[in-house]
């Protein structure tokens, strides 16, 4: 066992790239509960989103087409769900469960012919001087574009929930939707574009996955991280700023288990493996007696008829 072969600065750059993936799918799903859907499509979102931008980053050489697509194709199939669940009114748990079903399937059907191709890199953001920083320049300024975005995101949904319109929109909606509807607000449109928000945040996770953390495409490359995410928002009480320490929470255990692992620490390598995912539904446990923050019409149907 050699602890000291573990860096600090790598150990957490290397979280932050992890946190990634799991901060935009949770951002987004935030979001589309915060209207009062429930979406556990999550997991299926991503990895279509992964396989999409692993797909067109290969055929075009540019990632960044590739995130694009990734978003487009979390979106789209979060069409499918929300024509299900805002249109047919079908079961919201039942519809998610099946998306996932879905985005599983159709992810190994389109990514057949990518298994063993490296994708083009993403390029990193250096900037001048703050780059060049003693620890802080590796770990905070190193990164590629869609770490910043991902944090950035975070700010943005938490200022445009707390201080805009939109916003209180958007509450209303997901506090009491029939109010909402009998103030003159759509409350279908706002439901369907907070679905859409979440699709292309849970793809460009996914896409992060395949294109950024392992450059890789594999049968089930997000391994639960959708799942990981809908239970974040609920620890997070439904705040996008606990959303964010949530997430560098997850991330940072991840990487540690795997630096342990490969420092030959003398713990069992499944108890390690298993560690993110305990301390995250313990932690989860213990905040989860806060019911007050969830909307109240979380999980509602609403009748247009209303």
């Amino acid at each position: 066992m050699d602890l000291s072969a573990i860096s600090p600065t790598l150990l957490i750059a290397s979280l932050m790239v992890a946190a990634t993936p799991l901060l935009l799918a949770a951002i987004g799903e935030l979001v589309v509960e915060k209207a009062g859907v429930l979406n556990l499509g999550v997991e299926g979102m991503m990895i279509v989103g992964a396989v999409c931008g692993f797909a067109v980053s290969v055929e075009t050489g540019s990632p960044y087409l590739g995130i694009l697509a990734a978003m487009a194709g979390g979106a789209i199939l979060s069409m499918l769900f929300a024509f299900l669940t805002q249109f047919a009114l079908a079961n919201q748990v039942a519809s998610g469960l099946a998306l996932t079903l879905f985005g599983l399937g159709l992810s190994a059907l389109m990514g057949q012919g990518y298994v063993g191709i490296k994708p083009p890199p993403m390029a990193t953001l250096d900037i001048p001087v703050l780059s060049d920083l003693p620890f802080v320049g590796r770990v905070l300024f190193g990164h590629d574009i869609v770490l910043y975005m991902g944090l950035a995101l975070t700010a943005a949904v938490w200022a445009v929930l707390k201080y805009s319109r939109v916003g209180l929109i958007l509450r209303a909606v997901g506090e009491n939707h029939e109010a909402a509807h009998s103030l003159g607000y759509n409350v279908i449109r706002v439901r369907i574009l907070a679905i859409l928000f979440g699709g292309a945040c849970a793809g460009l996770g996914g896409a992060y996955i395949s294109l950024v953390r392992a450059p890789l495409w594999v049968d089930g490359i997000t391994a639960g991280v959708g799942w990981i995410a809908l239970a974040l928002v609920v620890f997070a009480s439904w705040k996008p700023w606990r959303v964010l320490l949530g997430a560098y929470l997850f991330g940072g255990i991840n990487v540690l288990q795997l630096n342990l692992q490969a420092a030959g620490v003398a713990i069992p390598v499944e108890y390690l493996a298993m560690s993110p995912y305990l301390i995250t539904i313990l932690v989860l446990v213990i905040l989860s007696a806060d019911k007050s923050a969830a909307p109240a019409s979380l999980g509602r149907p609403f009748h247009a008829s209303h």
